[in-house]
């Protein structure tokens, strides 16, 4: 395929992932209100553990209607999850060879997996222990905590941890076109430590090292299972598709 071509191609799987993204919303936006619901879980028990009024506000009248915009949209991009990494394996698909598109199943379980995992540990373990040392943090102030700010930072937590959690999946890709190596990333493995910490603690919510290290060590463990990864695609795909040029 020539320049233009990849321009193309890459502008119809947007489309697609996009269609696909509006879609979910407009399923999940019928269930807004009970989703948000179940998002507010978090911050009543952080609020109940601390003994404070278990209610979030809102300070202009259009709020919860965008909320439930946010909420539908949210939801749509993890509904949408599957059709969008397939539009993503679409485009890579013609850059490799016969033998190696036999990965698309384990490409979407994996995937798919990894983002929801990611989602579902941001729910049940970061979240909650950043939510809890921020409320009670305040001490005897009384929290009035908006639902946008809340949704806001529901939405960042779990879309990035969502996301770090594909840390393997690209690893592998890198490793599939012999851009990396898992000796590489061995002998660079105190400075991605390094670099790890600092992304952590620029994305966590709270300023405190405990929270800091909840959102560093699944980011560290998935760190490590990626040399493994590439240490099992780089040295035999590369040969492969050596002979095969």
């Amino acid at each position: 395929m020539g320049f233009l071509a990849h321009l193309e191609e890459l502008r119809r799987r947007i489309i697609w992932s996009i269609v696909s993204v509006l879609a979910g919303f407009g399923a999940c936006w019928y269930w807004s209100e009970e989703i948000f619901q179940w998002m507010q879980r978090p911050i009543i028990q952080a609020l109940r553990n601390h003994h404070l009024e278990e209610t979030l506000v809102y300070t202009n009248p259009t709020e919860p209607f965008n909320i439930y915009l946010k909420v539908g949209f949210l939801a749509g991009i993890f509904v949408a999850s599957p059709f969008i990494l397939y539009q993503v394996w679409s485009f890579i698909k013609p850059g490799l060879y016969k033998d190696e598109r036999r990965y698309v199943v384990p490409f979407m379980i994996s995937t798919v997996g990894l983002f929801v995992l990611g989602g579902v540990f941001a729910y049940t373990m970061v979240y909650p222990a950043a939510l809890d040392f921020l409320v009670g943090y305040g001490g005897k102030l009384k929290p009035m905590i908006t639902i946008t700010e809340y949704t806001d930072l529901f939405m960042t937590i779990m879309l990035g941890l969502g996301l770090v959690f594909e840390m393997p999946i690209l690893v592998f890709f890198l490793a599939l076109f012999g851009i990396v190596s898992a000796g590489w990333m061995w002998r660079n493995l105190r400075y991605s430590i390094l670099g790890i910490f600092i992304i952590a603690a620029v994305i966590t919510p709270t300023t405190d090292i405990m929270n800091m290290c909840v959102f560093a060590a699944p980011m560290i463990l998935l760190y490590v299972a990626s040399i493994g990864v590439a240490f099992l695609v780089h040295p035999t795909q590369r040969r492969k598709r050596k002979e095969q040029a």
